[in-house]
């Protein structure tokens, strides 16, 4: 009781202080008393609130960083959390509760994050800020590579755990809505994909390079970004290759339309609006738009004069689609600017990707290094890309019918992956099945080579034989040998002859009608 009667008249000793004292010299007292504080305390406190400034309309970046940071610790850690999952999305992440703590360790030193919640008076908002208690005397030795290990783990999760989208130009650059996307949702991985291991090592290896290049990037001074060409016969995989790196390197991915480009300053819009951490694909480069034309134009060099200016007009010509679309300015000129140029700067951490059927009908500047940096040839399936098909289609690993399918690829079988695909899909309850009729259309492709191949010296034997003929006719006719009628015979076919066009019987037909011809000639008999 006597302990009690000398707290309430301690109490009231500051009660009648408060009253009879100035202000300044009470404020002084209140300092005094927070420095004694916090020399008594062994701990140090640092704020981060949601919003910066007094009005509180700064959004503050750290907040956000701590938010997502805290997401990756252990759940263990604290007594009450909250969970939550966003739309459309299947990750489900956890959040301290308001006014909850969660402890933290780095480097074998202890740390604890609070997270304060507070109603303002007579409103509905919300006060939110995150508290970090750590020991004073390793303040100076870990809190900022702390700190910096806090941001890189929150930027890892961020881009791990966020919805991605694949997005599509459908608008007017210039509005909001230039680019209209979708949740990006594709399985394919590195796993699934049918590629020689290693092709697919390669790979992996340079997306891993390209998206932990950072620094590298900005010592070197060049901007963070990396392009790839992929070509190859249709149907190996090029479209899903970019569906494995996007899943891969966790990006969004951009399917650039050039044909719905009006002109180059609406592409360069259209690059702005794109964000990091994304892939920017144009698919089917050649067909998208006419990019031969400047080398048709660069071959066409006026008599007498050099090749400069027609170099310079087939460079800034404008390089219509090939549908016909008049109304696409699009100039390879501005391509190679998307590509490599300025504009190309505008933000990092992205990968460019074309891709092709015929490699050689692009312009070569637009695929040279620096622009496209890896050139990546898909073939068509390989024996280990095989053994890749049969195990995701038909869960098999082994086989007595493999070596037979090896020898037949190492004769010249060739099968795209999307035809060994279908094959096995109409047999995927048979796996016996699947692998024979896959080897049945591998002997198939065998012996249709082959034929190509004969048909092939046929028709160069046949070409060398008329050239020879025709040339010797020709001089008889213009020596007045008067075997004109004989040698317009020969370029031409009689009248109740139909040709076949690379028929094989129609060939040997001809040839013998021209060698009877030639032997019943008189200038042949007199020779």
């Amino acid at each position: 009781m006597e302990i009690l009667a000398q707290l309430w008249s301690f109490l009231g000793l500051l009660t009648v202080l408060q009253n009879v004292l100035p202000s300044q010299l009470l404020t002084l007292l209140q300092s005094w008393w927070e420095s004694l504080q916090d020399i008594l305390n062994p701990y140090s406190y640092f704020e981060i609130p949601e919003f910066n400034g007094y009005y509180g309309v700064d959004v503050n970046e750290l907040y956000r960083v701590v938010h997502l940071y805290l997401s990756t610790l252990d759940g263990a850690a604290s007594r009450r959390l909250t969970l939550t999952r966003p739309k459309n999305s299947g990750h489900i992440s956890f959040i301290v509760s308001p006014n909850h703590t969660v402890e933290d360790s780095f480097r074998g030193h202890r740390l604890w994050w609070t997270h304060h919640v507070e109603t303002v008076q007579d409103s509905l908002e919300e006060k939110r800020s995150f508290c970090l208690k750590l020991a004073k005397a390793h303040r100076k030795t870990i809190l900022s590579d702390y700190l910096a290990e806090m941001s890189a783990r929150a930027e890892e999760y961020e881009r791990v755990s966020r919805d991605r989208r694949l997005y599509t130009n459908g608008g007017n650059a210039s509005c909001e809505l230039a680019w209209a996307s979708v949740p990006f949702r594709h399985p394919a991985t590195f796993d699934t994909l049918a590629l020689e291991p290693e092709l697919k090592r390669s790979l992996i290896d340079d997306l891993t390079a390209f998206a932990n290049s950072r620094e590298f990037y900005k010592r070197i001074g060049r901007p963070w970004k990396r392009g790839y060409l992929l070509y190859g016969p249709p149907g190996t995989g090029k479209s899903s290759l970019i569906a494995a790196m996007a899943n891969f390197l966790h990006y969004d991915v951009y399917d650039l339309e050039l044909t719905k480009v009006v002109d180059n300053s609406e592409l360069r819009a259209l690059l702005i609006q794109t964000t990091n951490k994304s892939i920017i694909v144009i698919e089917d480069i050649d067909c998208s738009l006419d990019l031969t034309e400047r080398m048709a134009m660069s071959s066409k060099k006026p008599l007498g004069g050099g090749g400069g200016g027609s170099r310079r007009s087939g460079r800034s010509s404008s390089l219509d689609s090939g549908a016909g679309d008049q109304d696409s300015r699009v100039t390879l000129s501005g391509l190679l600017n998307f590509t490599d140029g300025l504009w190309s700067c505008c933000g990092e951490e992205r990968i460019v990707v074309f891709t092709t059927n015929h490699k050689d009908n692009i312009d070569a500047a637009l695929v040279r290094c620096g622009r496209m940096d890896m050139h990546v040839l898909l073939p068509t399936c390989g024996t280990q890309a095989f053994r890749s098909l049969a195990f995701n289609y038909l869960g098999v690993t082994e086989h007595d019918l493999f070596q037979s399918v090896d020898r037949c690829m190492q004769a010249g079988g060739a099968l795209t992956p999307a035809e060994v695909g279908e094959i096995m899909i109409k047999n995927k309850d048979d796996a016996d099945a699947a692998i024979r009729a896959v080897l049945v259309a591998l002997q198939m492709t065998i012996l249709r080579g082959r034929r190509e191949c004969h048909e092939a010296d046929e028709e160069e034997l046949v070409a060398r034989m008329q050239k020879k003929m025709s040339s010797f006719f020709l001089d008889q006719a213009t020596t007045g040998g008067g075997h004109s009628e004989v040698y317009e015979k020969l370029r031409s076919p009689a009248d109740g002859v139909k040709e076949k066009v690379g028929g094989r019987w129609q060939r040997k037909v001809r040839c013998f009608v021209r060698m009877k011809m030639l032997m019943r000639s008189p200038s042949v008999n007199g020779i």
